[in-house]
């Protein structure tokens, strides 16, 4: 891992939840971030290069890791947390804001220390 470890959001379609924890996170200098999708209709869908790019995962929803686990078993998969967040927020939802600023800053103080 380099200086900053590369964060992986996942969602559903990558149109609400993991895009507005990128959109909130983007210019912090603890960590890099990115957001995908799982449902082939995202607008940017989960690749190989996402998983070998991350340090850790995080997805929304219980279920979401086994997906990723399974469709990507060939790979090494970082660790996956999971931010118990359903898919009933718009993007920049601000309960939504709150939630994975709460949730994602506590779990990397964990993981992390930062």
């Amino acid at each position: 891992m380099n200086d900053r470890p590369n964060i992986l959001v996942v969602c559903g379609r990558n149109k609400r939840r993991s895009r507005t924890a990128e959109y909130i996170f983007k210019n912090d200098q603890r960590f890099n971030i990115r957001s995908v999708g799982l449902s082939p209709k995202s607008e940017r869908q989960i690749k190989e290069r996402d998983i070998e790019w991350s340090d850790l995962i995080f997805v929304m929803e219980d279920g979401q890791g086994n997906r990723i686990s399974g469709a990507f078993r060939h790979l090494e998969i970082p660790e996956i947390e999971v931010l118990q967040i359903e898919d009933e927020y718009e993007y920049l939802d601000e309960e939504l804001i709150e939630m994975l600023t709460d949730r994602i800053n506590s779990t990397l103080g964990v993981i992390y220390n930062i």
